[in-house]
C-alpha cells in the first residue's frame, strides 16, 4: 500500500516536471509572437481589459499582411533580376497592388522612390497615325 502511494506522488510531480511550456503562438499555429502582442496591448492602454482572443487575432492579421507584402516584394525583386529585397521592391509591390495601395496610401517608404510613369504629353507622336491623314487629304483633292 505504501509503495502505491509513493508512486502516485512521484507520478504527479514527474508529469508536471516533464511537461514543457507551450507558447501561445505555437498553440495558435502562428509565427508572430502572441504573448508579446498581448503585452503591448495591455501596456498601451487601448482598453481597460484585453480579451484572450484579441492578441491571437491581431497576430494572425499582422502575419498575413507581412506575408502578403513580402511575397509581392519578392516577385518585384525577381522581376528586376535581384535576389535581395530592397525598400524599392517593397514600395513597387505596395503601390501596384490596389488593396495594399489603399492601406498604405499616406505612407512614405524610405528609399522607395516613385512609381515610374511618363506623362502622355511628353511621349513622341506616333508616325503611323500621321501617314493615313496625308493619304486621305490626297484622295479628297
Amino acid at each position: 500500500m505504501e509503495a502505491s502511494t509513493k508512486i502516485k506522488g512521484l507520478g504527479r510531480r514527474s508529469r508536471a516536471a516533464r511537461r514543457k511550456p507551450v507558447s501561445k503562438s505555437v498553440k495558435a499555429g502562428l509565427t508572430f509572437p502572441v504573448g508579446r502582442i498581448a503585452r503591448f496591448l495591455k501596456k498601451g492602454r487601448y482598453a481597460q481589459r484585453v480579451g484572450v482572443g484579441a492578441p491571437i487575432y491581431l497576430s494572425a492579421v499582422l502575419e498575413y499582411l507581412a506575408a502578403e507584402v513580402l511575397e509581392l516584394a519578392g516577385n518585384a525583386a525577381r522581376d528586376n533580376k535581384k535576389t535581395r529585397i530592397i525598400p524599392r521592391h517593397v514600395m513597387m509591390a505596395v503601390r501596384k497592388d490596389d488593396e495594399l495601395g489603399n492601406l498604405f496610401k499616406g505612407v512614405t517608404i524610405a528609399n522607395g522612390g516613385v512609381l515610374p510613369s511618363i506623362n502622355q504629353v511628353l511621349l513622341p507622336k506616333k508616325v503611323a497615325d500621321s501617314e493615313p491623314k496625308a493619304k486621305s487629304t490626297e484622295i479628297a483633292q
